[in-house]
């Protein structure tokens, strides 16, 4: 499919409306535009622009925030569907999410719902976000379900944000460490060797451990890099695959340090977008598998659809979660309480603050514990090679001195 920016006259108003449209060619856009009710003027295709166009046209989730922002505070405000779009569009700093805002624009001009014109783009606009859009549209509350999507992504954004920061620097150390021993194998440990080889002496076996891969790096650096670039792809491409992601959903619940965080982080986010969808009058069975898919880890996802089969044999929503593998005591628990006041989604949401401030605490325990860890990592690594370097030194002198 190739995108098209067109300007056109609406066949109703006779008003000129410009925006973009995605179809086969030139010829389709225009018969589509047609069908929507305008008469094209201009057809141009947008261009590429080559590779950095396409990395630079991604849309980031910051720009996706201040639009569902700024768009919910203009509906709110009582101004009309497609003028808060124009508004928005003309705000917008960032192209690619401008463009996104034009096109829907000129869906929703052309008769289209804003849930269906936004069905369009399931890159952009997950099943969440369609789902608050529709139950929005449908109860007249489309302001109340925009500001509930832009507090929840954010608010998970922020979540990620924290945890990449507290790895930031363990990851820093560990590149550092990785220099060091790089430097010491490839500079420090070639001298000493050479300094036997004059003296004509056998090396320590940790020193010629150490010289055999020194030697190794020197004159092979070659397959060093090339082998560890096959591995990068390799991994990259493995995790990819469902084998791939199944693996790594099952790695971080199980790894010790981060089974807690990552625990919480799924929990809260799965609590969050059910109080979102529930109090907007989305079904408990679409809720559920709406943030299954939102949870963002398969080994999850998995027990949640265990709980749906449970709710269509007719367990209440409290009993099918409970006793969930990876799913937290308070969770069924909450759900329990609301099922008794008529308020699950409110106490699902306090489930869900109660786990992000959790999470808060566990990363600035994580962060705090992991420094300490790598330090010793590095003092054993550095230790080895140092006392492997001395040996013989030491072995030279008291020969000296023995002498």
């Amino acid at each position: 499919m190739k995108r098209f920016e067109y300007k056109a006259r609406d066949s109703k108003t006779g008003k000129i409306v410009k925006g973009a449209i995605q179809a086969e060619n030139e010829r389709t856009a225009g018969k589509l535009l047609i069908e929507q009710g305008f008469t094209p003027e201009k057809i141009t295709e947008e261009e590429e622009g080559g590779l950095f166009a396409r990395f630079s046209s991604k849309i980031k989730n910051k720009d996706k925030n201040v639009f569902t922002r700024q768009f919910a505070t203009l509906i709110g405000a009582g101004l009309p569907l497609s003028n808060s779009l124009r508004v928005v569009a003309e705000q917008t700093e960032s192209k690619p999410m401008r463009k996104v805002i034009e096109a829907l624009l000129a869906d929703v001009e052309a008769g289209r719902t804003l849930t269906e014109a936004a069905q369009k783009y399931p890159d952009i606009f997950n099943n969440l976000y369609i789902a608050l859009l529709r139950a929005g549209e449908a109860s007249g509350t489309l302001d109340l379900s925009l500001v509930r999507l832009a507090d929840q992504s954010e608010k998970d954004d922020k979540m990620m944000s924290d945890i990449r920061g507290a790895l930031t620097y363990p990851a820093i150390i560990l590149v550092v460490i990785i220099a060091v021993l790089v430097f010491m194998v490839v500079v420090v440990v070639p001298q000493v060797q050479g300094l036997y080889e004059d003296l004509g002496k056998e090396l320590p076996g940790a020193t010629a451990f150490l010289v055999m891969v020194s030697n190794f790096i020197i004159e092979k650096w070659y397959i060093v890099l090339i082998s560890v670039a096959v591995a990068v792809w390799f991994l990259i491409q493995f995790a990819k695959t469902d084998v791939g992601k199944r693996w790594g959903a099952i790695m971080k619940l199980n790894v010790p340090l981060f089974k807690g965080l990552f625990l919480r982080l799924y929990n809260s986010r799965f609590a969050r977008t059910c109080q979102n969808l529930l109090s907007t009058g989305v079904s408990i069975q679409d809720s559920l598998k709406i943030s299954g898919e939102a949870i963002g880890n398969m080994i999850v996802q998995e027990q949640i659809e265990i709980v749906m089969e449970k709710i269509k044999q007719g367990k209440p929503f409290s009993d099918s979660i409970k006793d969930r593998s990876y799913i937290l005591p308070l969770i069924p628990q909450m759900a329990s309480i609301g099922e008794q006041s008529g308020k699950i989604d409110e106490m699902l949401g306090k489930a869900a603050t109660v786990y992000e401030n959790e999470l808060d605490e566990q990363i600035r325990t994580i962060s705090t514990l992991i420094e300490p860890i790598l330090m010793v990592v590095m003092a054993l690594l550095i230790g080895f090679i140092v006392i492997a370097v001395l040996m013989p030194i030491y072995a030279i002198v008291s020969d000296v001195q023995s002498g």
